[in-house]
């Protein structure tokens, strides 16, 4: 009897190892393939932060054109409104090259508030068009290619002068308060006033 205890006793230590060594192997492989999918799995990218200038409240990133940065600029909205009542949308989201001298909303302040609803009633489509285009050249020009006194002829078919005057650009008498946004087709300058053609 006491032969037979003895048995059932080392059976049941045996039979508590096996189960308490089959538990430890599984939990560790548990931990082992936990360990393994971690690093299996690929890492999350972090969002790519594109450098640019910051405009009205937003930022114009290389990334996108010229319409679609101005689009994102609290200070352009009149800008914007003319460039659609004009039907120039299109043509400077295009491939470019092209350098746009950009009126904030205070610049388009300054002209008397008949002149610009009058400008921006279909009928006005063609003279509305020739101002606008007088903010346009062909080509990129950002600052570092900017000379006193160079005059440059715009889409419109008119010219404009450059010039530095206190540290600072201006063009035509407006001044540029931000230069070199640079977009994918082209640049533009934030100016403080409307650019009339003669």
């Amino acid at each position: 009897m006491k032969k037979q205890a003895l048995l059932w006793m080392m059976f049941s230590a045996s039979a508590i190892g096996m189960v308490s060594c089959t538990s430890s192997t599984d939990s560790k492989s548990e931990t082992q393939q936990t360990a393994e999918m971690k690093e299996a799995a690929p890492a999350a990218e972090a969002p790519k932060v594109e450098n640019g200038v910051e405009v009205g409240g937003a930022m114009m990133v290389p990334s996108k054109n010229i319409v679609e940065n101005a689009m994102g600029s609290n200070d352009h909205t009149t800008l914007v409104a003319a460039v659609k009542a004009a039907g120039l949308v299109e043509t400077l989201s295009g491939a470019g090259p092209f350098t746009v001298f950009a009126p904030t909303n205070e610049a388009f302040a300054k002209v008397p508030k008949a002149t610009l609803d009058n400008l921006m009633k279909p009928e006005q489509k063609e003279a509305l068009t020739k101002i606008l285009t007088y903010h346009v050249v062909a080509g990129a020009y950002t600052s570092k290619d900017l000379k006193d006194g160079m005059e440059l002829t715009t889409v419109q078919g008119g010219k404009i002068k450059l010039m530095m005057k206190d540290g600072a650009w201006w063009v035509n008498g407006a001044k540029i308060t931000i230069p070199d946004v640079i977009s994918k087709n082209g640049v533009t300058y934030v100016i403080d006033g409307v650019l009339m053609p003669k």
